[in-house]
């Protein structure tokens, strides 16, 4: 199998854009591409927001919110895990 980068076409806000990616993530160049359609899409069609960079920036900002809010919810996660893992060792040991 090779490792050469492979050339993937995406279509985000109606035009196409040719992207080089490792084969084993093509698919989620892929998905990616169609997410960022999606909220760039919803943007546009809201009407309030003009052209296409301001439309990016606004679809980077929420995409960034989002993830930021999702990885607060892990590490919150990750935390409270931890911590009840230290008690049971705790428990364990006593």
């Amino acid at each position: 199998m090779s490792d050469a980068p492979t050339t993937v076409n995406v279509t985000i806000l109606d035009k196409e854009y040719q992207v080089a990616c490792p084969p084993d993530e093509v698919d989620a160049l892929t998905a990616s591409a169609r997410y960022l359609d999606t909220q760039m899409n919803e943007i546009r069609e809201t009407g309030k927001i003009f052209g296409l960079d301001r439309i990016a920036v606004m679809a980077a900002l929420n995409i960034t919110n989002e993830y930021l809010n999702k990885q607060l919810v892990v590490e919150t996660a990750e935390h409270l895990v931890g911590s009840k893992v230290q008690a049971l060792n705790e428990r364990v040991s006593q």
